[in-house]
C-alpha cells in the first residue's frame, strides 16, 4: 500500500492545489489520499478549498476548527474560524457536519486529527509552562494508542511533521501543514508553533515486508501571494506565517 496523507489545509487553496499535484507526479492517484482535518479555518480561501474537497470525495476527519464552524455561534468564533464561516456555503457546512472524528482506512491505518478523544491536543508534543514545544514522553503517547489496533496511526493538528514508533512497532505519523506553516495559541500556556519554513508539507506512507516507511514532502507554491491576501484580510500574523514560515 502506497498513499498520501495531507492535514490542516486552513482554507489554502494555492498550497492544496500544489500538494495535489505533486502527489499526483509521485504516482499516487487521488482515490490513495486520505485528509486529517482543520480545512477551512482562516483569512484566505475557505470557498475554494470546500469546492475542492468535496468534489474530491477523500477520506477525512473532522478537525477542531471544522467543529467549531458547525457547533459555534458566528458571534462566539475566533477571528480564523469567522473569517471561513462567512465564505463558506451551508453545503459546505453539511459536509463538515458528516465528516467522522476518527475512522479506520484499508483496515490498517487509522485516522483522527488530534488524538483518539480529543481534537484539541497535541498528541506527539508538549507544551512546557515556559512555551517551549518539544516531543511528549513516549510513555504518554502510547497511553493514548491504547485500543489502537491498526500499525499506522496519522494525525494532524500541531502541524508540524513528525513520526514517532511505539514500543510494539505501530507508527504515529503527523504530515504537518498544508496551509498553515506558522501560528501562536494559548492553551495550555502561551506558545508559537512554526515549521521556519513556508513550504505546503504533506506525507507518503508505504508498507512493505520491513513495515511501514513514511517520506516528507515540503512543496513550494505562491506562498507570498497567499501572505498578501492573509494581510489585505486584517492578519498581519498570519501573513508573516505564510511569507517565511515563522511568526515574526
Amino acid at each position: 500500500m502506497r498513499f498520501a496523507a495531507i492535514a490542516d489545509i486552513h482554507g489554502n487553496c494555492a498550497a492544496l492545489e500544489a500538494v495535489l499535484l505533486d502527489i499526483g507526479a509521485q504516482g499516487i492517484a487521488t482515490n490513495a489520499i486520505v485528509n486529517l482535518g482543520d480545512c477551512f479555518s482562516g483569512p484566505l480561501e475557505a470557498d475554494r478549498v470546500a469546492d475542492l474537497l468535496i468534489s474530491l470525495d477523500l477520506p477525512t476527519v473532522r478537525g477542531n476548527h471544522d467543529r467549531y464552524l458547525i457547533e459555534q455561534a458566528r458571534a462566539d468564533m475566533y477571528a480564523s474560524d469567522a473569517a471561513a464561516y462567512d465564505l463558506l456555503l451551508p453545503d459546505h457546512l453539511e459536509w463538515l457536519n458528516s465528516l467522522p472524528v476518527s475512522l479506520t482506512w484499508q483496515r490498517d491505518v487509522y485516522l483522527c486529527h488530534a488524538t483518539p478523544d480529543d481534537d484539541n491536543t497535541y498528541w506527539l508534543e508538549s507544551v512546557s509552562p515556559d512555551g517551549a514545544v518539544h516531543l511528549r514522553p513516549r510513555a504518554e503517547i502510547e497511553a493514548r494508542a491504547e485500543g489502537i489496533s491498526q500499525s499506522l496511526i496519522l494525525c494532524g493538528h500541531s502541524h508540524l511533521p513528525r513520526a514517532v514508533q511505539l514500543s510494539d512497532g505501530r507508527l504515529i505519523v503527523n504530515p504537518g501543514s498544508v496551509g498553515c506553516p506558522a501560528y501562536d495559541d494559548d492553551t495550555p500556556v502561551y506558545h508559537r508553533v512554526e515549521a521556519g519554513t513556508p513550504m505546503a508539507s504533506y506525507a507518503i506512507c508505504e508498507t512493505g515486508d520491513a513495515g511501514w516507511t513514511v517520506s516528507f514532502r515540503l512543496v513550494r507554491y505562491d506562498n507570498m501571494a497567499q501572505s498578501r491576501l492573509a494581510d489585505e484580510n486584517g492578519r498581519p500574523d498570519w501573513a508573516a506565517g505564510l511569507a517565511t514560515g515563522w511568526l515574526a
